[in-house]
């Protein structure tokens, strides 16, 4: 059967950047511009406040774990107030050792371990979207052990480091995002997922991306009558259910052009088209250009 979230997880291709050691003592507080970037926390031991920008205040203590797929600007403090120090994180040197905020030396109050990774795909923008902004995950061991990994495999210059700290931040991605599956997540592929009577049509649309599907199909998969399936699809998922296969077949086709030495006319059938002007027409009105002109630009 068919694996949406692992689907996603590997068009969108991560690799890491830097992971980086980050401690606390007294009173302190920085503030960090939006990055735009995937990045990713644990805590290490103690505990802190995070404020990030469009989501209430979070504590965070040690055992957590924190993604954020798209980094919006965000606020790390003690719990007693402090003015922020300002942080550009595009701008700022990669530090050498850790980074220590508020009192120097001495046993810190919070030991965290932060870092940031790329996503290669070039449609990243669109598959995270699907995504939650925010994950916060409490207790979850597989996690804290593939962070603790992460931060040995990046401290040393072993060979073939650069292929095991992407296949890590692979595993430690997947991992977040299946920890956080639940009806209480934000709309989006996980919560679609953990909708027991929305996960089969999901699952069949990415296993059978060629077919030519119908919202009646896809409810009577979901045993839902066809005006409930699109109702409860568009709400949990947060987009109509015709929207969302045009925007995985989009990304797919996208990544067959980039990746792959197929003919227009095999994309097309790959991903649904039964001709290859259908999907030239289809691609060019979702992406702003001719399939053949982005896969030459890319």
């Amino acid at each position: 059967m068919s694996d949406p979230l692992s689907e996603v997880v590997g068009l969108l291709r991560p690799r890491a950047v830097f992971s980086k050691g980050i401690s606390g003592a007294g009173r302190w507080a920085v503030r960090y511009t939006e990055f735009g970037q995937p990045s990713f926390c644990a805590v290490l031991e103690g505990s802190c406040l995070l404020a990030v920008d469009g989501h209430p205040p979070l504590t965070l203590q040690a055992g957590d774990f924190l993604l954020l797929p798209a980094t919006p600007g965000f606020t790390l403090s003690s719990f007693a107030r402090a003015t922020p120090k300002q942080i550009d994180p595009k701008q700022a040197p990669a530090p050498a050792g850790e980074v220590r905020h508020g009192t120097q030396g001495g046993a810190p109050d919070v030991r965290l371990l932060g870092g940031s990774f790329l996503f290669d795909s070039p449609d990243s923008g669109l598959l995270v979207s699907l995504l939650p902004s925010l994950l916060h995950i409490r207790g979850v061991a597989q996690l804290s052990l593939l962070v603790r990994l992460l931060g040995e495999e990046s401290a040393g210059q072993k060979p073939g480091r650069e292929f095991v700290l992407s296949r890590l931040v692979e595993l430690l991605l997947v991992e977040a995002l299946r920890s956080s599956e639940g009806s209480d997540a934000p709309p989006g592929l996980l919560r679609g997922l953990s909708d027991a009577r929305l996960a089969p049509a999901l699952q069949q649309m990415h296993g059978q991306l060629a077919r030519n599907w119908t919202v009646a199909q896809l409810a009577k998969t979901a045993a839902l009558s066809r005006s409930t399936f699109f109702q409860r699809f568009s709400g949990t998922v947060g987009m109509a259910p015709m929207l969302y296969l045009l925007t995985w077949r989009m990304a797919v086709a996208k990544d067959l052009l980039r990746r792959q030495d197929l003919a227009l006319g095999q994309v097309a059938e790959r991903v649904g088209y039964s001709s290859a002007s259908t999907f030239s027409t289809a691609f060019s009105r979702h992406v702003g250009q001719a399939p053949g002109r982005y896969a030459r630009g890319r």
